[in-house]
C-alpha cells in the first residue's frame, strides 16, 4: 500500500515537472488597454504551440518597477524565461553573463536580413542574438484633439512659436492645452522631444548619445530647457504623478488639446474607438518632422537551469519575430513592426506615416535613439538625467543655465 502511494507520488511529481518544463514565464510592463490586448494575443499564440504562459506583469509605464523586480529575481538565481528590456540595458545584462543566446533561432529565421542594422545591434550581445525585438516606437509625436483646436480657432503647430500660440488659444477658451503626466520618465520624454525640436538631430546626438560636455551645458541646451519650462503654465496642477494613459484619456475625452507622448498613446485612442485623422491627429512634435526618436521593445532571454524550458524560450523568440505576431501586436500597440517587409496595409495613417518616416530618417541619418526610453545611455546615466530634468520642471527657482550645468554633470554618472 505504502509503495503504491509512493509510486503515485513520484508519478505525480513527474507530471508536475513535465507541466513546469513547458511553462514560459515572461516579465513585462504592458498593463494598459492597447498593451494588455497585445500580451493576450502573444499568450494565445504560445498556448497554441503547447506552452503554458506564466504572466509576470509589473505595472508602471516606464518600466522602472519591472526592472527592480527583474534584478531581485536574477540576483536570487531564479530569473524568468524572458523579460522586456531595452537598449543598452541588454548590453549591461549581457555583461553580467546571465543572458541566453538565441542565435540558432535567429539564423534559422534569417533575422540579419529582416532587421535594420540599427535594430539588430540593439538585440545582440558580442555578435550573438540574446533578445527578440517586437516593435519600433516613435517617441517624438504630438497627439492632438482637432475638435478642440477648431473651437479655439487654432492651428496644428509645426514650430515652437506656433505651439505656444495654439496653447494660449486653447487656454483662452477654458480648455487645458497640454495633458501632462508628472513622472520622471514622462518629464524626460517631453524634454528630449523639445531638445530635438529646438536643436535638431546633430545637436541631440552630440548631447545625449555622445554625452559631449560642451553641448550638454551650452547655449542650445539652455534654450531647450527654457522652451521646455514654457510648457508648464499650459499643464494642470493635478499632473504630478499622473500615469501617461490617464493623460492620454484627457485628450481622448476632450479635457485637453494636446499631449507629447510616444505612439503607444495611439493604442489608447484606438481602444477607445477613435479614428485617426478624424477624432485625433498624430503629428511630429514641433521642429522634429525630419527626425525620428525610436524606442524598441525587446524580450531578452535569460539562462535557465531547466534545459526543457529553453525550448519554450526558443519558441517564444520565433513567435515574437513572426510576421503574424508583429502585425497583430503592432496594430494593437500603436507601434510599427521591427522586422522589415511586413504588410502595412492594415495599419492606420499614423502607423503608415511612422513606417515612412522611419525609412526616411534612416536614409537621412536622423534616426536617433530615445534616451528617455533607455535606448541611448546606461541606466545610471539616464537615472541621473531624469533627476535633473524633473527637479528643473518642479523648481521654479532653478535657472535653465544651472539645469544645463547639472545635466552635464549627470552625464558623467556611470
Amino acid at each position: 500500500m505504502r509503495l503504491t502511494k509512493l509510486g503515485l507520488l513520484v508519478a505525480g511529481m513527474g507530471v508536475a515537472f513535465a507541466a513546469q518544463a513547458v511553462e514560459v514565464e515572461v516579465l513585462h510592463y504592458w498593463t494598459s488597454g492597447g498593451e494588455a490586448k497585445s500580451v493576450a494575443e502573444l499568450k494565445k499564440m504560445m498556448e497554441a504551440k503547447g506552452y503554458t504562459w506564466k504572466d509576470f506583469a509589473v505595472a508602471g509605464g516606464g518600466g522602472e518597477n519591472a526592472m527592480t523586480a527583474l534584478k531581485t529575481r536574477v540576483v536570487s538565481g531564479n530569473p524568468p524565461a524572458a523579460a522586456q528590456i531595452k537598449g543598452p540595458s541588454i548590453q549591461e545584462w549581457g555583461a553580467e553573463g546571465v543572458l541566453a543566446s538565441i542565435d540558432d533561432v535567429a539564423k534559422k529565421g534569417g533575422w540579419d536580413k529582416l532587421l535594420p542594422p540599427v535594430v539588430s545591434s540593439v538585440v545582440k550581445y558580442k555578435g550573438q542574438y540574446v533578445a527578440a525585438p517586437v516593435n519600433v516606437h516613435r517617441v517624438n509625436w504630438l497627439w492632438v484633439n482637432p475638435e478642440l483646436l477648431k473651437k479655439a480657432n487654432a492651428k496644428v503647430p509645426t514650430t515652437w512659436d506656433e505651439f505656444f500660440v495654439t496653447a494660449a488659444a486653447l487656454q483662452k477658451i477654458g480648455v487645458q492645452p497640454v495633458a501632462y503626466g508628472g513622472q520622471p520618465w514622462q518629464d524626460s520624454t517631453v524634454f528630449e522631444t523639445v531638445a530635438l525640436g529646438v536643436g535638431g538631430a546633430d545637436f541631440y546626438k552630440k548631447a545625449f548619445v555622445q554625452l559631449d560636455q560642451g553641448t550638454l551645458s551650452g547655449p542650445t541646451m539652455i534654450k531647450a530647457l527654457e522652451t521646455y519650462k514654457k510648457i508648464k503654465p499650459f499643464t494642470d496642477k493635478n499632473s504630478s504623478g499622473r500615469e501617461w494613459n490617464l493623460a492620454t484619456s484627457m485628450v481622448i475625452n476632450g479635457k485637453a488639446g494636446m499631449q507629447f507622448m510616444g505612439d503607444w498613446a495611439k493604442g489608447e485612442f484606438m481602444a477607445a474607438g477613435k479614428v485617426p485623422g478624424k477624432d485625433f491627429l498624430c503629428v511630429a512634435a514641433p521642429g522634429t518632422a525630419n527626425a525620428y526618436t525610436f524606442n524598441i521593445d525587446s524580450f531578452a532571454m535569460f539562462k535557465l537551469k531547466n534545459k526543457e524550458a529553453e525550448k519554450g524560450q526558443q519558441a517564444l523568440a520565433a513567435t515574437l519575430m513572426s510576421p503574424e505576431f508583429q502585425e497583430l501586436f503592432n496594430l494593437n500597440k500603436g507601434s510599427i513592426p521591427a522586422r522589415l517587409g511586413v504588410n502595412m496595409s492594415k495599419f492606420d495613417m499614423c502607423g503608415q506615416k511612422s513606417a515612412e518616416d522611419f525609412k526616411m530618417a534612416s536614409t537621412k541619418g536622423t534616426l536617433i535613439p530615445s534616451w528617455a526610453h533607455g535606448m541611448a545611455m546606461k541606466s545610471a546615466t539616464q537615472g541621473a538625467m531624469f533627476d535633473v530634468v524633473t527637479q528643473f520642471w518642479n523648481d521654479d527657482k532653478m535657472s535653465a543655465k544651472d539645469a544645463a550645468a547639472k545635466i552635464a554633470k549627470a552625464a558623467k554618472t556611470m
